[in-house]
């Protein structure tokens, strides 16, 4: 296997020195039992160096006292609009000049609504408008409530403004139901937060300097007939964010694609394929040439034993159509006798982490990386995503995020463990 620099690091409480000096970040906190965890947040930006300032709904203060804030972050915490105390009472615009990055924690789904449509009848909305900085959200809320329809139409709407998300995650909920909704942890939205302003450049840069990866992404087209195929619902933006992460973290990288609606990185190597038996080929002949391999592609696992030559015409009232399976591309090059790093991707519906442990164990695979599909929290055709990633002896769960930061943070654990295990 190749040498490599071995820069990268996901620590999380490495000390940046200069880096956080004069870094501001201001911290909404709406109204939820969630909003506990939002004093663990303040704690943790402050030991790495960030000024944080304060600003909590009025409902917010039913459930934390300002005055825990106010001591955690060494500043006063806002709440009115028109505080008299401010010069000129315009303290809403001031706040939001001050601030390097805006993040709302817990960001409830009354407070995503009125960012979504503009709504400003409160000091934080007021600043989310008046905000010129990056603006994350972290939700928490009843699993039932961000499945709502008009719950994700809002999300959907904050996205297309530029805002990012954090989260939310699944489990036990305080009301007593399970599902999505729960806060991210405040050590995972800090990491984020971190990241986003830059802060972890150094530690994650050119962490793959001299490595070449083969990356293969997006879906695969089996032919029926000249104008019909079978595929799957992949959109191809986890693949090619990943190649963006390796490019930047200095590899030199080679993209298998699917047919995507995306723009190719800069400065790689692209190989455009239809089938997974072109895909097959495409990555067999290249993998031992390379360092890793990531197949974050939605590979077909059967395809048409027949290829009608003709357009299939709707006569008959039930027609069959006979699969056979697809070659294994992951097995295939966990096999080979000068075989790269190997991780696989595992997109499921139910039982996830037995799934993945299967796989993994099963193909022979050094890391695998897991999220579930067929629900509204991120996968498939999705700007965010969440995954759970495993190796022997170990795992990892990297927090519901926009599918760029959530690649960049895989690049990294991938430099790691292939660190370790040289």
């Amino acid at each position: 296997m190749e040498e490599f620099n071995s820069t990268c690091h996901n620590g999380l409480f490495d000390k940046y020195s200069d880096m956080t000096v004069n870094k501001h970040i201001l911290l909404g906190i709406s109204g939820g039992i969630a909003a506990y965890k939002s004093a663990e947040l303040v704690r943790l930006l402050r030991k790495q160096g960030v000024e944080v300032r304060v600003v909590m709904t009025q409902s917010a203060m039913q459930f934390v006292s300002p005055l825990t804030f106010q001591a955690l972050s060494g500043n006063p915490v806002h709440s009115e609009l028109l505080d008299a105390d401010e010069e000129n009472a315009m303290g809403h615009i001031s706040l939001a000049r001050w601030a390097d990055l805006l993040i709302i924690a817990p960001a409830t789904a009354n407070t995503l609504a009125k960012f979504s449509h503009g709504l400003a009848d409160d000091l934080l909305s007021t600043l989310y408008l008046a905000a010129t900085c990056p603006v994350y959200v972290a939700p928490a809320m009843n699993q039932a409530m961000w499945n709502k329809a008009v719950t994700q139409e809002n999300i959907a709407m904050l996205r297309r403004h530029g805002v990012s998300l954090i989260g939310p995650e699944p489990g036990d909920q305080a009301c007593g139901e399970t599902g999505f909704g729960r806060l991210s942890e405040p050590v995972d939205i800090c990491r984020h937060l971190l990241q986003a302003l830059d802060l972890e450049q150094a530690s994650t840069t050119r962490c793959l300097q001299g490595m070449k990866v083969l990356i293969s992404a997006g879906p695969t087209r089996e032919p029926l007939d000249p104008v019909r195929y079978i595929t799957n619902r992949s959109s191809g933006k986890m693949g090619y964010a990943l190649a963006d992460a390796a490019l930047q973290a200095g590899a030199e990288v080679t993209l298998v694609s699917g047919p995507v609606n995306l723009p190719a990185p800069a400065n790689i190597r692209l190989v455009k394929v239809e089938t997974a038996a072109q895909m097959y080929g495409a990555v067999i002949s290249r993998a031992s040439d390379h360092g890793i391999y990531i197949g974050a592609a939605a590979v077909a696992d059967y395809s048409p034993a027949v290829t009608e030559p003709e357009k299939i015409k709707k006569q008959a009232e039930q027609s069959t159509i006979i699969l056979q399976k697809t070659r294994d591309i992951l097995a295939a090059v966990a096999q080979l006798d000068k075989r790269p790093f190997t991780v696989g991707f595992a997109a499921e519906t139910h039982d996830l982490e037995a799934y993945a442990l299967d796989k993994l164990t099963r193909k022979n695979l050094d890391m695998i990386a897991a999220n579930w599909v067929g629900q509204e929290q991120g996968g498939f055709d999705s700007e965010q995503n969440a995954l759970q990633v495993f190796w022997k002896n170990g795992q990892k769960n990297l927090s519901m995020t926009d599918k760029k930061l959530l690649a960049e943070q895989l690049i990294a654990l991938i430099a790691e463990r292939l660190h370790q295990e040289q």
